[in-house]
């Protein structure tokens, strides 16, 4: 099973997703692991991490990923539920990473590693992801990577994913079930 839990931000996705791992979790006997990507760049992203944290509570297999994504996933098996928040702060580090090297075909080499771990895993995953492109085409080279990207990320792991939910308000509308 493959979810991909699409939302803006504070829409209630994040909750949504961990609820849907600890059920999986417990009615299939899985161990639980949770991947976050976030990076504490300054006090106020700590606080946001902390806080998270404190909100899942124990149970939880702790992983911080900012970068290589693709190798974690590719390491979990059958028995496991994987839950990985979220993959535009993931895109994001990708982008910081390059720094001014950064380029669509960069990214989208990432991306590919992505959706090729992806589709060859046993795990349960579910993915959380801010979706960004319901506004206009942003002013920037780096603005555009980033939303022209996560827009194609989005669309290939759709494909893939056996369910997929829009989160507004803290409801869930069901995409793809």
């Amino acid at each position: 099973m493959k979810q991909l839990i699409l939302g803006g931000a504070r829409s209630g996705k994040s909750s949504l997703a961990e609820s849907r791992a600890l059920h999986w979790a417990k009615e299939n006997q899985s161990m639980l692991h949770y991947v976050a990507t976030a990076l504490p760049f300054d006090e106020e992203m700590q606080q946001r991490i902390t806080h998270h944290q404190n909100q899942r509570g124990k149970g939880w297999q702790e992983h911080e990923c900012p970068l290589h994504l693709p190798e974690l996933i590719s390491g979990f098996g059958l028995k496991e539920v994987v839950l990985v928040d979220c993959l535009t702060l993931w895109l994001n580090n990708w982008i910081f990473e390059q720094g001014d090297d950064c380029c669509n075909e960069k990214l989208e080499t990432q991306i590919e590693k992505l959706v090729k771990a992806v589709s060859t895993s046993n795990a349960t995953l579910i993915f959380v992801s801010n979706e960004v492109g319901m506004g206009i085409v942003p002013l920037g080279a780096v603005s555009r990577y980033f939303v022209d990207n996560v827009g194609r990320m989005h669309q290939q792991l759709a494909q893939l994913c056996d369910q997929v939910t829009f989160v507004a308000a803290g409801l869930p509308l069901e995409l793809k079930s």
